[in-house]
């Protein structure tokens, strides 16, 4: 199986998510909800938009053609997979089978249908594909591992896959820079970034830069949109108790109802809760976004003002070539 055959493999899947039928997208939540009450419909959707929107002939064929993806020997990459937003580990998926290997996954307990869902669905497109794609409960013999997880699982990744080459991915979040002079329509694209998924994606919106003197008041209005949030049951709990710790420690905060703004220096915050900081300058601006360089996934900004950030509203669509943790994935795959 070529490059090309693969490419339009994935290009097919992709115009199967965007014509996906009702009945199997009804079928998959059913028991996708069962499994996991954070994958609400409207994030499922999201999720799955996000992955068609690259899946295409053109952008694929293109991605592709900056590496040399026709290996020698195929090789087997494992994949050690998060759960914490739907499909979370598509891309990972998708790079190695791009770029010739065979996949062995081991899947979230809590993201264990959507990925083989599609899998099967790229096998009947594909059934060359059926030899290079396995999920396994333990990733044993394998040539090269993609691991992500929380700062205190990559520990254990790291010392468990220390012989073999690899990419291990710890906790990361993302934060919007304002200038002060956004309006409505503005804010609430950047709502989009800080609710989505209700705040537990690594591209979420946790934390605020805000010029010196910003009411924060002005937020509230334009994100009045996103207050059905705070029905949900998993999401009003957290809310519930991080407001009860706020409460209790005589800790200022903003409250709208359905999120909490607290002024705090450190980069990621709770579900529930969104932090924020203050700048005087565009200097020191930088200084205190270089200081979490380490825990940030994107910046958000307005029409992108802010260097190497991205628009309002874009967090939770990366590109092909948005790698996690700016680790070239596709690099680091062609040299195994």
């Amino acid at each position: 199986m070529n490059l090309e055959a693969r490419i339009n493999a994935f290009s097919q899947l992709g115009d199967h998510i965007r014509t996906l039928q009702t009945d199997e997208f009804n079928a998959l939540m059913d028991a996708i909800a069962y499994q996991n009450p954070w994958f609400t419909t409207e994030s499922v959707r999201m999720a799955l938009q996000g992955i068609a929107k690259f899946l295409n002939k053109g952008e694929l064929t293109t991605w592709a053609s900056a590496y040399q993806l026709n290996p020698e020997s195929i090789k087997t990459i494992g994949l050690a997979m998060a759960g914490n937003i739907p499909l979370v580990g598509f891309h990972d998926f998708l790079c190695v089978l791009i770029a010739g290997h065979q996949v062995k996954a081991k899947l979230s307990s809590v993201d264990s249908i959507l990925l083989p869902h599609l899998a099967s669905k790229l096998i009947s497109l594909e059934p060359e594909f059926s030899k290079r794609i396995h999920f396994e409960e333990r990733l044993n013999n394998i040539d090269a591992v993609i691991a992500t997880g929380s700062d205190n699982t990559a520990r254990y990744f790291e010392y468990y896959f220390r012989n073999i080459p690899h990419i291990i991915r710890k906790n990361r979040s993302s934060c919007a820079v304002l200038s002060g002079n956004e309006g409505t329509e503005q804010l609430t694209k950047l709502g989009n970034d800080v609710f989505s998924y209700f705040g537990l994606g690594c591209r979420n919106v946790s934390k605020l830069y805000l010029p010196q003197g910003y009411d924060l008041v002005n937020l509230f209005p334009a994100w009045e949109s996103f207050s059905q949030i705070i029905h949900h049951h998993k999401y009003v709990n957290n809310y519930d108790y991080q407001k009860s710790i706020l409460l209790v420690n005589k800790i200022p905060f903003y409250d709208n109802g359905f999120v909490l703004l607290k002024k705090e220096e450190t980069f990621v915050s709770p579900i529930s809760v969104l932090f924020y900081e203050f700048y005087a300058n565009p200097d020191e601006l930088a200084t205190k976004i270089n200081t979490h360089k380490e825990k940030i996934q994107c910046i958000v900004s307005h029409q992108k003002w802010f260097p190497d950030s991205e628009a309002f509203g874009d967090a939770q669509f990366p590109e092909l070539t948005d790698y996690a943790d700016k680790v070239d994935t596709l690099a680091f795959l062609e040299k195994i």
